[in-house]
């Protein structure tokens, strides 16, 4: 069977079913990833668990080290990853506290070390990201949605901005006008990277806010936090389906 890993974003940092039997430090050549590797069983399943921004949620969406996060994962013999993200929403269907297997993703960030391939090898390399998402997973996914009795959106074009800061009304307005359904801060580089380097992504996210604009006011972080409440549960009860099945 192969390994499977969570990567818990923004409302994640533990999984609460994961019967833990043991933690890993990996040492990479690209430096610490976010936090130690927490491996056990859900569902007599095992399964590799890893806090995206640390333990104590601090590490900022630009300053994540993706390349170590990716690379060790692959040392920990990892094939299969479902990164949970949270993020605004930006089309009619992508309401607060929703669930979205998205199927594209845009990158609008900058800065970040985005690729394994470096050409310090004396190589240039390029992959194909036509579909940046593994098609098998996020089938699976669909599927275990409608056995755990979930309304989800099974598409979606997923906007990766630079952050920590949120978008203007004016960005947003142009994200949808690109054809972006949702945004986030952290799906990439992590789907480039897996691509990179052999490992199968999908992402799971979970709506915590309309985007700027879309509502009257200003976005709050209780708001924030009231949606990644109730959605957060229903990803668990959909990840639980997910490796029930797996």
């Amino acid at each position: 069977m192969t390994i499977l890993a969570i990567i818990g974003g923004t409302g994640l940092s533990q999984l609460a079913a994961l019967n833990t039997t043991r933690t890993e430090s990996i040492e990479t050549p690209y430096g610490k990833p976010s936090a130690d590797f927490v491996i056990g069983e859900i569902a007599n399943k095992e399964v590799i668990f890893l806090a995206r921004h640390g333990n104590l949620h601090a590490i900022l969406p630009h300053k994540i080290n993706y390349r170590a996060n990716i690379w060790a994962l692959k040392k920990l013999g990892v094939e299969n990853i479902i990164a949970v993200a949270a993020v605004g929403g930006i089309t009619a269907q992508m309401t607060p506290a929703s669930l979205a297997i998205p199927d594209q993703i845009i990158d609008y960030t900058y800065s970040r070390e985005h690729t394994f391939f470096d050409g310090e090898d004396g190589n240039v390399t390029h992959i194909d990201f036509t579909y940046p998402y593994s098609q098998k997973l996020r089938a699976a996914l669909i599927t275990a949605a409608t056995t755990a009795n979930l309304q989800i959106s099974p598409i979606g074009t997923y906007g990766c901005t630079q952050g920590p800061r949120l978008e203007s009304a004016a960005e947003i307005t142009r994200m949808e006008r690109d054809g972006c359904d949702l945004v986030g801060m952290t799906g990439m580089p992590e789907a480039s990277l897996a691509k990179e380097i052999g490992l199968n992504y999908a992402a799971l996210a979970v709506m915590a806010n309309w985007g700027a604009g879309k509502t009257a006011g200003e976005i709050t972080m209780a708001e924030i936090e009231e949606n990644l409440h109730h959605g957060m549960a229903n990803a668990g009860k959909l990840l639980q389906a997910f490796i029930a099945a797996y």
